[in-house]
């Protein structure tokens, strides 16, 4: 495609009637002014008002901006040691001791911004460029289906050729992959996506064709770090970025994800601007939250001046600290930590209250079916830290009491929009989750495990299935028969079958 034709395509892009809509009195929901004044006043917060807010979030109740800043503030030892154990039990509550795995697929680096801390930026002539045919798109299914994976979330770059009729006609495909994986044909069963910002007639389309939760990063919530780092392309509209979800959102795509990239601006405004994201939100859409949050550090990427430039980066102890602010500040939502972390600290924001995560990670272009070194900087968007597979993953996980899960059932039951935050909320999902996720963990250790992985996962499966048992909800609500059914009927080589 001719650079005339390219350009003249990412001018017309941004629709603003499609911001103007969401808009209260002509401005965004993020004021940076009143954000700093809310830092700066909850500063050296009292023990026993820390302490209520720690009481709200364990009652499952969002917490406002006041109360989020207070917890930021906080500096003593001892009372940070409460809040990560108090992160910790909501999450155990809300989504009991379960990690969902996904694997991230890379299908197209073509990309019309020049953000300055991206590997895939515009300007950046050493990256080669690539999009997927369908073909190498279902390969790559393949390939990910043989590690074991049931779930993907597929990144693609903005550019005329990566629109939003390529990842509806990407997203059939991956749907439309089979592979024979010893009991039956295994499949990728939710096609989330990372996209650029979309019309809603666009994103319609893609919730035609079944797409699963639909995720966009702010990057920063700062107005002025924003338009520096973005200097050109359709993504240097703030506010046609800060409103993707909400188009998406009337489009009928009922799960969206936020996120941040913690590294470009203070890690203390990003938490805040995530709350107030997930504030307007729950606003304008009757109580429908974020579905996931995420927030990545800034990592080395080539090409990508600012990285080395940014006096923002997070340390660990300050990464701790903000998994566990959001795990109280949005208790209902899903927290997802990547293979951006190294090893070690993933298994600690696990204990923070992290709900997701991937694993056997590639991220270059055809990375998994194709012969390739992680580490080929020309190939991918910024460099990762943890390369372990899947099987090396789930048992560390379980090791930790953790059980895997690759449950997909709730989207395919209807528990999606404003019925799953009603669940979350009351903590119901979490008993659903339990249950799908020994169901899907048993199919994996059957199918995929390594003999190791088996007799730690076998240990665990245990313990799983008498709390199960002995825990009233299932009883009380007729669950305790039917999963016990389907758990045989899985022994056996029944797959896909769920609750």
């Amino acid at each position: 495609m001719k650079n005339s034709k390219v350009k003249k395509w990412a001018e017309n892009v941004v629709k603003q009637e499609e911001i103007d809509k969401y808009l209260i009195d002509g401005e965004d929901f993020i004021k940076d002014e009143l954000i700093w004044e809310k830092i700066e006043k909850n500063k050296n917060p009292d023990k026993e008002y820390v302490r209520e807010i720690i009481q709200k979030s364990l009652n499952i109740e969002r917490l406002d901006p006041d109360e989020t800043a207070a917890l930021l503030n906080v500096e003593d030892k001892d009372l940070w040691g409460e809040i990560k154990e108090a992160a910790l039990k909501v999450k155990r509550k809300v989504y009991d001791n379960r990690v969902v795995l996904f694997a991230p697929l890379y299908i197209s680096n073509l990309c019309v911004n020049n953000c300055l801390y991206c590997g895939f930026r515009k300007d950046n002539n050493e990256e080669v460029r690539r999009r997927l045919s369908m073909d190498e798109v279902k390969k790559e299914a393949e390939s990910m289906i043989k590690m074991g994976h049931k779930r993907g979330l597929v990144v693609y770059g903005e550019h005329p050729k990566s629109d939003a009729n390529y990842i509806k006609e990407t997203i059939e495909s991956i749907y439309d992959v089979k592979v024979d994986t010893g009991r039956k044909k295994g499949t990728i069963r939710r096609v989330n996506i990372n996209a650029a910002p979309m019309k809603i007639e666009d994103l319609k389309k893609l919730w035609e064709v079944g797409v699963g939760t639909y995720q966009v990063f702010q990057e920063t919530y700062h107005h002025d770090t924003y338009n520096k780092l973005h200097p050109s392309g359709p993504k240097s509209n703030y506010k046609w970025r800060l409103y993707a979800l909400h188009r998406a959102l009337e489009a009928g795509i009922d799960d969206v994800a936020i996120g941040a990239l913690f590294g470009l601006y203070d890690w203390r405004f990003e938490v805040m601007g995530l709350l107030y994201h997930a504030i307007d939100l729950e606003k304008q859409f009757g109580g429908i939250g974020p579905h996931t949050i995420s927030f990545p550090r800034l990592m080395d990427a080539q090409n990508a001046p600012y990285v080395q430039k940014t006096k923002y980066k997070v340390s660990d102890e300050d990464f701790k600290k903000l998994v566990a602010v959001l795990r109280l500040s949005i208790p209902y939502t899903g927290l997802i930590v990547t293979a951006r972390e190294r090893p070690e600290m993933r298994d600690e924001a696990m204990m923070l209250g992290c709900t997701q995560t991937d694993a056997s990670t590639r991220i270059g272009i055809g990375a998994y079916s194709e012969a390739y070194k992680e580490q080929e900087k020309n190939r991918q968007q910024f460099v990762i830290d943890d390369t372990r597979d899947v099987d090396s993953v789930i048992r560390r996980f379980a090791k930790m009491g953790m059980i895997s899960s690759f449950c997909t059932a709730g989207y395919r039951c209807g528990r999606t929009g404003k019925k799953i935050m009603d669940m979350l909320t009351t903590c119901q999902e979490g008993k659903f989750c339990k249950l799908n996720a020994i169901l899907t963990f048993r199919e994996w250790l059957d199918d995929f495990a390594s003999e190791e992985t088996r007799k730690i996962g076998e240990n665990l499966i245990k313990k799983e299935i008498k709390e199960v048992e002995n825990d009233p909800y299932f009883k009380e609500n007729d669950l305790l028969k039917p999963f016990k059914k389907y758990y045989e009927r899985i022994k056996n080589g029944e797959r896909d079958i769920y609750i």
